[in-house]
């Protein structure tokens, strides 16, 4: 496989990070994961933690050298992530199970497969265009899509915090079926937490990423965010890569 690509996670304005990244290869495919630990339940970092390892080790494990069922394979350790951190909380003796986002993407023969919960995001940029993005499990979400409010206000609503699906907890999350996109050459696929989207108008995400490489590019789109989150900033975490190849004619997982 040919492609660019390059993660990072800082803290923002916060005295600590509870964002993680994670990202795996194998000879024939590649996965992809940016987990945002919710700090308004303790031990954040540990569910953010625990789920891209479970997702990190299982990859390594399964992908020979491909994923036989790459949405399967998201599917089945999304949910094994939240088994993990409910296990991880109760053997810390935590009083309430630690909680996280997720979103994560397998690229293997020419497509790539994704899925999330919460309100990390996945972006598929392809000339100059959002061509797919996944839509947050949260209230302001919701209210986007009902038509009550626009896209550029969700960062400074006082409920854009509220979140409605997680990993961890004491209910099984309701997953998202994954989805999958045949790759082309130039597209860019970007994993982020909010500490990146969050500050930044929609347009002004996308064009920091618009035919630079993930090198320089993400970089530049993370200090950005610092800048216009101010002192209030919150952890900033990505993934952004970039395809080298071109489309495949058939999907051959």
């Amino acid at each position: 496989m040919k492609y660019a690509i390059a993660h990072a996670s800082r803290n923002g304005g916060r005295p600590y990070n509870q964002d993680r990244v994670a990202v795996a290869r194998a000879p024939g495919a590649l996965l992809m994961a940016v987990a945002d630990g919710m700090g308004g339940y303790a031990g954040g970092e540990i569910a953010a933690q625990v789920a891209v390892d479970c997702l990190g080790s299982a990859f390594l494990r399964e992908a020979k050298p491909t994923l036989i069922d790459p949405e399967a394979f998201l599917r089945r350790h999304f949910a094994a992530a939240h088994a993990a951190i409910a296990q991880a909380g109760a053997g810390a003796r935590m009083k309430e199970s630690p909680r996280t986002t997720l979103v994560a993407c397998v690229v293997q023969s020419g497509y790539a497969h994704w899925s999330f919960i919460g309100d990390s995001r996945f972006y598929l940029i392809r000339k100059g265009r959002v061509v797919a993005r996944t839509k947050d499990h949260s209230i302001v979400q919701e209210l986007v899509d009902a038509g009550r409010m626009r896209e550029e206000a969700v960062a400074s609503h006082p409920l854009r915090n509220q979140i409605l699906r997680c990993l961890g907890g004491p209910a099984a999350p309701q997953l998202e079926p994954a989805a999958s996109a045949r790759l082309a050459r130039g597209d860019l696929l970007l994993l982020c937490s909010d500490g990146l989207w969050g500050p930044l108008t929609p347009r002004r995400l996308l064009n920091e990423f618009i035919g630079r490489e993930p090198a320089h590019s993400l970089p530049q789109a993370m200090a950005l965010a610092e800048a216009h989150g101010g002192a209030d900033c919150d952890n900033v975490s990505a993934v952004a890569m970039l395809w080298h190849e071109e489309a495949v004619l058939d999907l051959a997982v």
